[in-house]
C-alpha cells in the first residue's frame, strides 16, 4: 500500500445543505471493516451539525463491503470478541437510532459484515452490481455485527439460516423480492438516486422522521394494545409540532400536492 493510500481517512465526510455523504474509504481492502474504521464511522457521526437531516452511507470502489476484517479475529480471546462485537454495536446504534434518517447505496459486495452494516440503514439502494451474503458458516465464525437480530427482522430469521448455512448470495433483483433493498438502479446510478430520496426525506417534518426512526422500532416489538398506545402517543406529539399545524392547513387549503400514483 502507497504511504499516500495509508494516510486517507478511512471514512470521508461530505456536506451539502441537510445532506451528509459517509463514504467508507477502503477500497484496497474491499472496505472490509476494521475497527479502526468503525471508530472513524463513530467520529463522522458524532462531527455532524445540527443542520444536517439525513445521511447517505456510500463507499468509495467496486464494493459497499465485503464484510469483517478477519485479521483481526485470529489473536482475540473469548473476551476480547465480545467487546469487539459491542464496539461495532454501539456505533451502528447511531446510525440505526440516532436522529437522522439513514440512505445506503450498495454496489458490489454486502457481505457479512457488510450486510450487518447496510442493515442499519432506513432505506437501501443496490445497484445492479451488488449481491448479498452472509458466509460466516463458511468461515467458521457466526454473526458478530447485529446481523442475526437487524438482518433476521428485515427477511426472517429462517431466510438468514439457509444463507448462513449454504452460502447462499443473492442477487440485487433477488434482494430486493426478499427485502433486503428497497430500490434497484443500475450500475452508477445508485448516489443520484439515495441524494433524490435523502432530500426528499429532509423535507419531512422533523418530528415524524423521529417518529419514523425511533416510535416504529418500538412498536414493532411491542404486543397489539402496548403498540397502538405508543402509536396514539407518538401521533399526538407529532401532530401538535407547529410545522405540523402548518402543513396541515396548507394542504387543508389546497396549497400542498396530494398523494398521486407514480
Amino acid at each position: 500500500m502507497s504511504e499516500q493510500a495509508a494516510a486517507a481517512p478511512l471514512v470521508t465526510v461530505e456536506i451539502d445543505g441537510p445532506v451528509a455523504t459517509l463514504t467508507l474509504n477502503r477500497p484496497e481492502k474491499r472496505n472490509a471493516i476494521s475497527l479502526p474504521l468503525v471508530r472513524a464511522l463513530a467520529r463522522g457521526i458524532e462531527d455532524l451539525t445540527a443542520e444536517v437531516r439525513v445521511i447517505v452511507l456510500a463507499a468509495r470502489g467496486t464494493h459497499f463491503s465485503a464484510g469483517l476484517d478477519l485479521s483481526e479475529l485470529t489473536a482475540m480471546s473469548a473476551a476480547e470478541g465480545v467487546l469487539h462485537s459491542h464496539a461495532w454495536y454501539e456505533v451502528f446504534a447511531k446510525l440505526q437510532f440516532g436522529s437522522r434518517p439513514v440512505v445506503a447505496v450498495l454496489q458490489g459486495a454486502v457481505v457479512g459484515g457488510g450486510l450487518e452494516l447496510a442493515a442499519c440503514a432506513h432505506v437501501r439502494v443496490a445497484e445492479q452490481s451488488a449481491y448479498f451474503g452472509l458466509p460466516e458458516g463458511q468461515r467458521g465464525i457466526f454473526l458478530g455485527g447485529g446481523g442475526s437480530v437487524r438482518v433476521s427482522k428485515l427477511i426472517g430469521f429462517s431466510r438468514v439460516t439457509e444463507m448462513m448455512l449454504t452460502g447462499r448470495v443473492y442477487n440485487a433483483s433477488e434482494a430486493f423480492q426478499i427485502g433486503l433493498a428497497h430500490y434497484t438502479v443500475a450500475d452508477g446510478a445508485g448516489m443520484a438516486k439515495a441524494r433524490e430520496l435523502a432530500t426528499r426525506i429532509a423535507g419531512n417534518a422533523p418530528m415524524s422522521n423521529f417518529a419514523i426512526l425511533q416510535a416504529l422500532p418500538l412498536i414493532a416489538e411491542q404486543p397489539m394494545g402496548h403498540g397502538l398506545m405508543t402509536e396514539s402517543l407518538m401521533a399526538a406529539v407529532a401532530q401538535s409540532e407547529p410545522e405540523a399545524k402548518e402543513r396541515m392547513d396548507a394542504f387543508l387549503a389546497k396549497r400542498a400536492g396530494k398523494v398521486e400514483r407514480a
